[in-house]
């Protein structure tokens, strides 16, 4: 006697229907578009600035009519000595403090994400906190530290400041790439004869590099435009947005614009060879 089984009917794909189908691109158009015009308001600022330094300008000032074009500006770009040496003050800080919070919170980075000490916990709320804490805040306590230290105020305060905020920064980057990393290729490593620091210079840092940059870029951005905590304890030192701020009430010159369409494709072209870079590794 064999026993006989009844296999269940096929199930029959439903078609979506109209409305659904309608819906479903609705919804594939809504994002692109919702992307396409919050990328055309963050650029509108940017294009407008990098128009305005082709317009005339007879009175020396920037204005908003345009009056013809003209390549005056980028050739006498450097022509006020108050503005480029404020801006000369915002690179050196800003370079400075990228590379000095690099060397300061890749270690900690390493340690955080690394290992368990006592006090790890209140390590993280530190740095939490130094990210969220307001710039007033930041640069009035800062302001009270220096005064009640009786260290006068001007370029090495400026960097201290931008070192203190930014290292932060760098910490959270690294610390992120840092615990993607598979801990079996240390271990590799050792087995294979390697001291910790050949370990760490042959394998972990070449692999935490990507982030260190990305931090570092991170804290160099932050630090060139900073005005807030700079205004607290820059003393008669100007940097770049300082000068700017101070320039709005008599009229800002054309080589603003140029300056700032210089730092901005700067910018841009950092991302470019970044993306190049990275695509190339994963070839």
């Amino acid at each position: 006697m064999t026993a006989t089984t009844t296999a269940d009917p096929p199930a029959v794909a439903r078609s979506p229907g109209p409305r659904r189908r309608r819906r479903r691109r609705w919804a594939g158009r809504l994002l692109p578009l919702y992307v396409g015009l919050v990328i055309v308001y963050t650029v509108i600022p940017i294009a407008v600035m990098i128009v305005f330094t082709f317009n005339q300008a007879p009175t020396g000032r920037v204005g908003f009519q345009w009056l013809g074009f003209t390549t005056f500006w980028y050739r006498h770009v450097f022509a006020n000595g108050d503005l480029t040496a404020a801006l000369e003050t915002s690179l050196k800080v800003a370079v400075l403090s990228s590379l000095a919070s690099a060397v300061l919170g890749t270690p900690m980075a390493l340690a955080l994400a690394r290992y368990r000490y006592r006090g790890k916990t209140l390590t993280d709320i530190v740095l939490f906190a130094n990210i969220a804490a307001p710039s007033v805040v930041v640069g009035a306590s800062l302001l009270a530290f220096f005064l009640q230290i009786n260290f006068p105020r001007g370029l090495w305060t400026i960097l201290v400041a931008h070192i203190a905020f930014s290292v932060a920064f760098v910490v959270v980057v690294v610390r992120a790439r840092v615990s993607g990393l598979d801990r079996s290729l240390d271990r590799a490593a050792a087995d294979l004869g390697a001291t910790p620091w050949v370990a760490f210079q042959k394998v972990t840092f070449p692999l935490i590099l990507p982030g260190i940059v990305a931090g570092s870029l991170l804290a160099f951005a932050m630090s060139i435009d900073d005005l807030i905590i700079t205004s607290f304890v820059n003393g008669q030192t100007l940097t770049f947005p300082l000068w700017v701020y101070g320039a709005v009430k008599t009229g800002i010159p054309p080589q603003v614009f140029v300056m700032g369409t210089l730092i901005f494709l700067g910018g841009v072209l950092i991302a470019i060879a970044s993306s190049l870079y990275a695509r190339r590794r994963a070839v």
